[in-house]
C-alpha cells in the first residue's frame, strides 16, 4: 500500500516543526518565548465577531455558492478596485476558506507537470511544496537583502523562458518584510509581456505597510490583470487565522472552471465567515489602524536592539510583521543558531533556511507579540549570542 508520489513529496512547514520542539520543551517546565508563529496576537476585532455571532443566530449556516455569497464577493471587487486603482467585477473574486486554499486552487488552475515556476527564495514554503505536488520544476529566484529582498532580477531575467508558466510574487515578503520596488514590477510586467506565463500575486499582507508607503502592485500596471491571479486573506490583516477566509481575483473568462475547481476541492467557505469577512471589508477599520501602529512600534525597537548584539545586522523591514536579521558573521549555519538558542535560552525563531535554500545566514523573528516579550526575547538572545 503506497501513497501518491505527489503526496509523499509533501513535507512539514519549518514552523510547525520549530514550533513542536518548543511545546516539548514547555510540557518539561521551560519558560519558552514564542517568535516563530505569523499570527497576530490582538483577538479579532469585536465588530467583526459579533457580525458572525448575528449571522449564526440567523440561521446563515447553510451551504452558499462555491464562489462565495454575492455580497462579499463584491465587497472585495470594491476593496481592490480601490486599493489597486483597476476595475474588478464580482465576477472575477472567488471566496476560499484560507488563502493558502486561494494559491492551492490558482497553481492547479494553471499549472501541468513540467511547467517551470518562478518563485522567491527565502519565500513561503507554500510555493515551493506546491510546485513539487503538481509535478512542475522549480526555478527559486534569490531575494537580495541590498535590493529590500526583492528578486536578483539578474537572476530572474536568466531563469525566464518560454518554459515559464507561473511567476509567484510577495510583497511585503514573508519571511523577510520586504516591499517589492516599482521598477522590479515593471520589469517583470514587461518581461511577460507578450508571453504565455501567469503571475500569481499573493498580497496578504499588502495593509500592513509602514511610514507614508503606498502599497503597489503588479496587478496595477497595464494589461496585468488579464494575466495576473491576486490572491489575499482576512487572516493577518484583521487578525483573522482561525477564521480561514480568503480569495483569489481571476480574468472573469476562466471564473466558471474556478466554480467548478471549488465545486470539488471544498463545496464551499463557511457562510458565517464570509459575513465576518463582510464586516471587515465595510465596517470600521480603527481597530486594523491601531494594530498596524503598534506593529510599527514592535518593528522599530527590534530591529534597533538586534543592530546592537555583535554579529548581528537586520535591515529596517517595510512591511508585514517580520525582521529577518543577518547572522552571516556568527559563521555558523542558521539552523544551528536557531537550535542553540531554543535549547539554551528558550526563544523559539526559526532558520532562514525553513523558507529555502538562499535563506541561509538569516534568522526570521515575528514580531506578532507583546512588547514585554519582546524585550525578554531580545534580552536571551543576546545573552545566547555574547556567549558564541
Amino acid at each position: 500500500m503506497r501513497l501518491s508520489i505527489q503526496t509523499q513529496k509533501l513535507v512539514a512547514e519549518g514552523a510547525y516543526q520549530v514550533l513542536s520542539k518548543a511545546n516539548e520543551l514547555e510540557k518539561k517546565g521551560r519558560n519558552i518565548i514564542h517568535f516563530e508563529i505569523g499570527q497576530p496576537d490582538f483577538p479579532t476585532p469585536g465588530n467583526i465577531s459579533r457580525s458572525a455571532i448575528e449571522a449564526i443566530k440567523q440561521g446563515k449556516t447553510k451551504y452558499n455558492p462555491p464562489l462565495g455569497i454575492f455580497q462579499l464577493r463584491e465587497a472585495v471587487a470594491n476593496h481592490v478596485s480601490n486599493s489597486r486603482q483597476v476595475d474588478v467585477s464580482p465576477n472575477m473574486v472567488a471566496i476560499t476558506p484560507s488563502g493558502k486554499t486561494a494559491i492551492f486552487a490558482a497553481m492547479a488552475a494553471i499549472l501541468n507537470p513540467g511547467d517551470e515556476v518562478i518563485y522567491p527564495d527565502p519565500g513561503f514554503p507554500t510555493y515551493n511544496t506546491l510546485t513539487d505536488f503538481f509535478g512542475a520544476q522549480k526555478r527559486p529566484v534569490p531575494l537580495l537583502e541590498e535590493n529590500n529582498f526583492s528578486f536578483n532580477m539578474e537572476v530572474f531575467l536568466k531563469q525566464f523562458s518560454s518554459k515559464t508558466k507561473l511567476i509567484i510574487l510577495n510583497s511585503p515578503s514573508n519571511p523577510t518584510g520586504g516591499v517589492i520596488p516599482l521598477e522590479d514590477l515593471k520589469t517583470i510586467a514587461r518581461v511577460v509581456s507578450g508571453s504565455n506565463c501567469w503571475i500569481l500575486t499573493d498580497e496578504i499582507y499588502s495593509w500592513i505597510l509602514y511610514g507614508d508607503q503606498v502599497f503597489k502592485s503588479i496587478y496595477s500596471l497595464p494589461k496585468m490583470a488579464q494575466r495576473t491571479i491576486l490572491v489575499d486573506s482576512f487572516s493577518k490583516t484583521y487578525s483573522m487565522t482561525g477564521w480561514r477566509l480568503g480569495y483569489l481575483i481571476m480574468p472573469e473568462i476562466y471564473i466558471e472552471k474556478m466554480d467548478y475547481l471549488l465545486t470539488n476541492m471544498v463545496g464551499c467557505t463557511a457562510t458565517f465567515t464570509q459575513y465576518a469577512g463582510l464586516e471587515a471589508l465595510n465596517g470600521s477599520q480603527l481597530g486594523i489602524k491601531k494594530m498596524i501602529s503598534e506593529f510599527e512600534k514592535r518593528r522599530n525597537y527590534l530591529v534597533g536592539e538586534l543592530n546592537n548584539i555583535k554579529g548581528v545586522s537586520c535591515q529596517m523591514p517595510e512591511g508585514a510583521f517580520y525582521v529577518f536579521p543577518n547572522i552571516k558573521r556568527l559563521k555558523k549555519r542558521s539552523s544551528e543558531i536557531a537550535d542553540y538558542l531554543l535549547k539554551e535560552v528558550g526563544v523559539s525563531l526559526l532558520p532562514g533556511t525553513a523558507f529555502g535554500k538562499y535563506g541561509e545566514g538569516y534568522l526570521r523573528i515575528s514580531y506578532a507579540n507583546s512588547m514585554e516579550n519582546l524585550k525578554e526575547g531580545v534580552r536571551r538572545i543576546r545573552e545566547a549570542i555574547d556567549k558564541i
